[in-house]
């Protein structure tokens, strides 16, 4: 897994008041929690960047002064109007030590119901997993050639490997759903059949 290296500057001052005028100057304020106490700091919102505002998970290389650790996002704060970066907690990576991470889904292929005329929508974008450090995944990619209409993946049809899945086994992550004009799997046979049928019907009563 990529790793964003990410340079902030000690917060001594916590309250609400001092975390406006971080955010007013540009800065992000930021919490690191699970080592001996939590870390206060902030960085430059463009230091965000290439962790936050990508598809791929990853984690952050974090130096404060003198110390560095290596974190993952834990909970993320967006301005609910102009959607500005207002707040990150991270949770250290720590050797041997369970954490858990959202990472992304990746779908591949074209699904047959798709193809029918059916519209494929997307219900989990991400998936919270736990793992040790060192066995995240990048992302969990799923082909979804094999979906027809009205078919769906869910979490219980993913296979972990050294990971485990937080979210509920029956929470659908893509499904495919009928449009006005699709094409049924079960009738698109049933004309298939229905062609190949007449030419011999009428051979016979020639």
């Amino acid at each position: 897994m990529k790793s964003v290296e990410i340079k902030g500057n000690v917060r001594t001052d916590v309250g609400s008041k001092y975390a406006k005028a971080e955010r007013k100057a540009g800065n992000v304020p930021c919490v690191i929690y699970g080592g001996e106490s939590p870390m206060h700091f902030s960085a430059p919102v463009l230091a965000f960047k290439g962790l936050v505002y990508t598809a791929e998970a990853k984690t952050a290389a974090i130096t404060i002064g003198d110390t560095s650790v290596e974190a993952v996002i834990q909970d993320i704060q967006f301005h609910p109007v102009t959607d500005q970066l207002m707040h990150i907690d991270f949770i250290e990576l720590i050797e041997g030590k369970a954490v858990t991470m959202n990472i992304p889904v990746v779908l591949s292929g074209q699904a047959r119901g798709v193809l029918n005329g059916g519209k494929l929508k997307t219900i989990l974008r991400e998936l919270s997993i736990r793992a040790i450090p060192g066995h995240f995944p990048d992302s969990i990619e799923l082909n979804i050639a094999d979906l027809t209409i009205g078919k769906s993946i869910r979490v219980s049809d993913v296979t972990p490997s050294d990971y485990e899945i937080l979210n509920a086994d029956t929470a659908v992550i893509v499904t495919v759903k009928k449009a006005r004009g699709a094409v049924d799997e079960d009738e698109d046979e049933e004309s298939a059949e229905e062609g190949a049928e007449a030419p011999a019907e009428a051979a016979a009563e020639e």
